[in-house]
């Protein structure tokens, strides 16, 4: 999930850049723009930083051991081959 102080970070500093005959209405502003982002930020499928990292570590060694398998089958493979004498 997104972090709360993140949203409301962002929502400042978007109603922070609107132009000055509309800062009258920038408190109403940020909080609209907070629940907007807030909301469409929820149909995302977003992860955090560590369970990327970690879904990362488990795809590396997985492709390792997919390529060390490999290597073996072909290992195999090789051995198994009649000799052309």
């Amino acid at each position: 999930m997104i972090d709360s102080k993140l949203l409301d970070d962002l929502a400042k500093r978007v109603a922070g850049s609107v132009p000055v005959g509309l800062q009258l209405l920038q408190e109403d502003l940020q909080k609209n723009l907070r629940s907007a982002l807030e909301a469409g930020l929820s149909h995302l499928e977003l992860v955090t930083r560590e369970e990327f990292e970690i879904q990362r570590a488990v795809l590396l060694r997985t492709r390792e051991k997919l390529e060390g398998l490999e290597r073996r089958i072909a290992e195999l493979e090789a051995d198994t081959r009649p000799s052309a004498d």
